[in-house]
Parts: structure tokens; sequence; C-alpha cells
């Protein structure tokens, strides 16, 4: 239940829940305007995982690791897009924590041989290439090839599009080119399920959500066909966000726990759940890139994100997912389902109401 909501936060509110993302609440509805998979071309442009139909605005705010405003059903688990990213980031530092990736700057080939990493070009890779979005990975994984998403143009990405999505774009060097790619993501997803030799969403759930005291609504699906044998047993890779169906389902509540996990540096009731090191590398800029860390955005001199710090980083999913992390206010703030148009009003109204804590 959420409680009494201060009067610094009624604004943010109700500017929030008035600037609803235009989606449909039911993903089959009107399928060609809800999700990203119809921009793709043919015959990519479909779903390939389940999806299921959305709540409305909602969010929390936590300050000083305390829950200062709900609003909506942040209890709700609804699809979250691309902030799986981080998640899998956050996957690759249990990892390191467990010694099973020592060094970032290893080609993941010497570890997970044998799924894509083998030959010519894809042996320079890096796990520090697929964490940054450098690694120009070439090949298809599970039928979906790298070039569907080649030339992709997400908000917040400040550069102009080079070409049109999914054309022929010559491939560079590992780590001389930033594009957001969620084929890739997904192949760095099946590295670190050979990685852990085990499903992803049980490593999520004992190493970072049952220490977090998580609720058991969140779920994280793969594709269809997304199964490989490994360890003598059938698992499925679970992908990078939603692009094609499949990906996180999961409330604010539990968004803003792994928000305030990174915020603190990994730690949890002193508790080191992810290395200390590996989260300050998350929010440090890529050198061809410094909008961008390891799987999060940044907001170097501001200009990314009006109205947030320049501290501030971010996870974020299509559909108007925002994970916000403010350590200039030591603030945490979700919010799901906003209208891309009004994030910078919406982060506007947030910073005055954290300043005025």
């Amino acid at each position: 239940m959420n409680k009494p909501i201060e009067a610094r936060w009624l604004e943010c509110i109700e500017y929030a829940q008035s600037n609803e993302v235009a989606w449909p609440r039911d993903p089959m509805a009107e399928p060609d305007t809800w999700g990203v998979h119809h921009e793709d071309p043919a015959p990519h442009n479909r779903l390939l995982g389940p999806v299921h139909a959305r709540g409305g605005v909602s969010g929390v705010v936590w300050q000083h690791g305390h829950e200062v405003a709900a609003w909506g059903d942040p209890e709700r688990a609804d699809l979250t897009f691309s902030i799986a990213k981080t998640y899998l980031c956050l996957l690759a530092g249990v990892a390191q924590g467990r010694g099973l990736l020592p060094d970032v700057d290893e080609p993941v080939v010497q570890r997970v041989p044998g799924i894509g990493f083998d030959a010519g070009h894809n042996r320079q890779i890096t796990w520090r290439h697929l964490l940054e979005q450098t690694s120009e990975w070439e090949g298809s994984c599970f039928g979906l090839p790298d070039t569907v998403d080649r030339w992709r143009k997400v908000a917040h990405d400040p550069r102009p599009a080079g070409g049109p999505k999914g054309g022929a774009r010559p491939l560079q060097a590992p780590g001389s080119h930033w594009e957001y790619n969620d084929v890739r993501i997904n192949q760095l997803s099946l590295a670190l399920l050979h990685l852990f030799g085990q499903p992803l969403p049980e490593v999520f759930d004992a190493a970072l959500m049952r220490p977090l005291g998580a609720s058991s609504r969140w779920a994280w699906r793969g594709y269809d066909d997304a199964w490989v044998q490994l360890n003598g047993r059938r698992m499925q890779s679970v992908p990078g966000g939603t692009h094609w169906g499949a990906g996180v389902s999961i409330g604010a509540r539990d968004q803003a726990r792994l928000g305030q996990l990174l915020l603190d540096g990994g730690v949890h009731q002193g508790r080191q759940l992810v290395p200390a090191n590996w989260v300050r590398a998350m929010q440090q800029p890529c050198a061809i890139a410094p909008f961008y860390g390891w799987l999060m955005w940044l907001n170097p001199q501001g200009r990314n994100f009006p109205g947030a710090s320049a501290a501030s980083s971010f996870m974020l999913g299509a559909g108007g997912h925002v994970t916000w992390l403010d350590p200039e206010h030591d603030a945490v703030v979700v919010v799901r389902w906003l209208d891309a148009a009004a994030t910078e009003g919406f982060m506007r109204r947030a910073s005055a109401a954290l300043s005025a804590a």
C-alpha cells in the first residue's frame, strides 16, 4: 500500500500521470503501435517471445534509502524493456565477484568458446566491448542477425542517424564504434549463461533479488526458441530487453531496490552483492560515447537529460521506463510508462521536489 504523498511530490506525480505513453495497454489490441519490433525490416518485425498487458503510469521515489513517494501500482510486474540490459551488467559484476570474469579486457572466446566468438573479427571482442556496446559483434543470435540493428538510432543518443536502420553499415574494429544493438546484447546474455553454467534468472534471484528483499512477482523470460543444452540441462537464454518480446517483468519498487544497490556501491545491509569497483566502472563514460557507461546512460555536463544533475545515471527502457540514480540528492527515482516527450519535464519537477527535502 502506498503511503500518503508529501505535498512536494504532488505536481511531479500529477505531471507523470497526465503524460502516459501512447502505447495501448493490451499489446495484442494494436500490435502495430505497441513495442519496437514493428520498426525492424521484415522478417524480423515480429515478436519471438511472450508479452503481456501493462498497467498505467506508476513510480516510486527513494531518498536517503527510504521511500518518500509512490503512485500508480508500484508492485505490478510490467515489462521493462532495455532496463534489463543494466541487469545483465549487474550479473556480469556478480560473475567478477565470484572469480568467473576476472578481466573485462580478456577476449570473450577465452572463457566461452563455441558460441560465436571463435573466428576472425569476433575473436577480438572483449567483455568490456560488449558492456560498452562497442563490440561490433557479427553474426546471428537465435535467428536474429546483428545487421537488423545496424544504424540503430535511439532516444538520448546525441549523434545524428548515420543511415537507415538495418542498412549495410560496414563493421569497424571492436572498441572503435558505439552502436545500440539488441542482438549483440543477447549475445552477451548467452555468454553470461555459459559463464555461470546456469539460467541467468536463477542467478539474478539468488545473488540479487532475494538478498534485496524483492517480491516474487518478477520474471525474466526468453524467446520461444532460445534454448541451449548446457551441463546436461536444457536452459533458456534470456534477452537484455523486450525488443522482440520476452525480457524482464518487474515492479517499480523492485526496480528501486536494484537502483538503491547501485547508489550504495553494490552494498546491501553490509553485504557486498556486486563489487564496488564494478559499480564505479558501470558509471564511467565510454571513451568514444561519453553519454554511456556499462549498459547505463550518463548525463555529462547535464546535457543528455536536462533537469537531472550531471552526476546522474540511468537505466532506460522503451515505453517510458526510467530508473534514475541521483547521488547529489541521494535518491532513486523510478517512473513507468511515461511519454518520452515528458521526460525532461518530469525530471525538472522531480529534481525540484528532491531539493525541497
